[in-house]
């Protein structure tokens, strides 16, 4: 039986799913994975990655004993985006891994006056938020807190594909190195003028691929391919590989994003990303509280009613839909957290009446609130690029257990709403990339 296999470390579990030949998924675990250690200082978010990878291999051997012992056609990755871990000079771990909610690179640094990391980079045109690898690398470096034998840093997802291939040098794909900030996505290198100018050590920058390409095999011959970034994988496995250049898709879960897929490199502003997928691209907007106001609007909900409201939520909400409209529905402005470039704005509720002050009302309003804010980045997109969605695919939690929702979606969008072919997408959409890039091989090493 050919299968591939998707392996998915995220923040708090990992994920692997096993895909047939057709992409029919034929296996689906989650494993909570409680890697979080104690950091030295209050901000610290800090891993312990031999625990994530002890898991993922315990569970990856008991899949393909369940599998009768076959081995997959080939190995995906992806992961939590953004945080790095060290490792030594023959590829095992020499850190723990900073994850992206680690605050290393926005402590002042003393030797440096005070300022912090990030504020570094940015003085020499790279802005490198809290979070990313290169500002952490860059404060662990100037605090003298590499350790001793380290030689390179990666991210969690390309060490695992490291421990699976025997390798002692990490590899990354654009998507990976993107996430540590510094990069040109456009020419797909690291900007190593203004890091060198920032102070950057360059000798721990690993080196990357072109695109999403085998990096090696595994013991029994399996190829692996390098990790793609979270937002990519969760595309890919939305969407089923659908390839055409208008696609668009909207996530919502805790947070909310919003993702088009263009074939050629546009310079963008404002609230809005472009990361790199394969030969392609991929513009992004994220909302800060995005899917939590939701969650808010129940908790509120709860402190009045003692229980779990999400049921009678979503009943109201149906309800007031089907005989009222969308457009009666309270004026709700989600932004509850700001935004990337307005952090001090906030939410606001208009347009209640006495006609509508009901929970139904406010219920629809949060969702269209949570809609309208991904539609406002859409249309950014659209500004930046003269493209038009002319399809849409939903995914995460929020859409997926939430009818209103994705109606509010393609009310709003004009477009009827897929719903995301696997409910893991982003492993799922690992598994697909390493089924078409099986036969790649690691090619177009970039370093400079």
């Amino acid at each position: 039986m050919k299968y591939y296999l998707g392996i998915d470390t995220g923040t708090t579990s990992i994920s692997i799913v096993a895909l047939d030949g057709t992409g029919k998924q034929i296996e689906s675990r989650t494993i909570k994975h409680g890697a979080f250690i104690t950091g030295e200082s209050e901000g610290s978010k800090i891993q312990n990655p031999e625990r994530i990878a002890d898991l993922v291999f315990s569970n990856v051997d008991d899949l393909v004993k369940n599998f009768g012992g076959e081995k997959p056609s080939a190995i995906g990755l992806t992961g939590q985006m953004h945080g790095i871990l060290y490792v030594d000079k023959n590829g095992k771990s020499a850190s723990p891994l900073y994850t992206w909610q680690d605050n290393s690179g926005s402590l002042s640094l003393k030797n440096h006056d005070g300022k912090t990391a990030c504020e570094i980079l940015k003085e020499n045109g790279l802005n490198v938020p809290k979070g990313y690898g290169m500002g952490t690398h860059l404060y662990l470096q100037e605090s003298g807190k590499i350790p001793s034998n380290a030689v390179k840093f990666t991210t969690m997802s390309d060490y695992i594909a490291m421990r699976l291939c025997g390798n002692k040098s990490p590899v990354l794909s654009p998507d990976m190195a993107a996430g540590m900030g510094g990069y040109d996505v456009k020419n797909k290198i690291f900007m190593n003028d203004a890091l060198s100018s920032s102070g950057v050590n360059l000798s721990y920058i690993p080196e990357t691929v072109k695109n999403y390409e085998a990096v090696g095999h595994t013991k029994d011959g399996v190829p692996v391919i390098c990790s793609m970034g979270d937002n990519q994988a969760c595309f890919m496995g939305a969407t089923g590989g659908e390839n055409s250049g208008n696609v668009l898709l909207l996530n919502v879960g805790t947070g909310s994003q919003v993702s088009l897929m263009i074939r050629e490199f546009s310079d963008v502003h404002s609230d809005i990303e472009i990361r790199p997928f394969g030969d392609n691209y991929i513009l992004s907007g994220s909302a800060l509280c995005g899917g939590r106001a939701y969650a808010m609007l129940e908790g509120l909900f709860r402190e009045i009613a003692g229980n779990d409201c999400y049921g009678i939520m979503n009943e109201k909400a149906a309800d007031f839909l089907k005989s009222c409209g969308l457009g009666k529905a309270w004026n709700v402005d989600t932004r509850f957290n700001g935004t990337r470039t307005q952090p001090d704005i906030t939410g606001s509720i208009t347009g209640i009446s006495a006609e509508n002050f009901c929970a139904g009302a406010f219920t629809v309003g949060v969702i269209r609130g949570i809609i309208s804010e991904l539609k406002s980045m859409y249309e950014q997109m659209k500004m930046i690029t003269g493209i038009e969605a002319g399809s849409l695919y939903v995914s995460g939690n929020g859409m997926r257990n939430n009818e209103v929702m994705r109606k509010t979606a393609s009310l709003l969008f004009g477009l009827t709403e897929n719903l995301a072919r696997y409910s893991e997408e982003a492993a799922s959409g690992c598994a697909l990339t390493a089924a078409q890039n099986k036969n790649s091989t690691k090619r177009a090493l970039t370093s400079e």
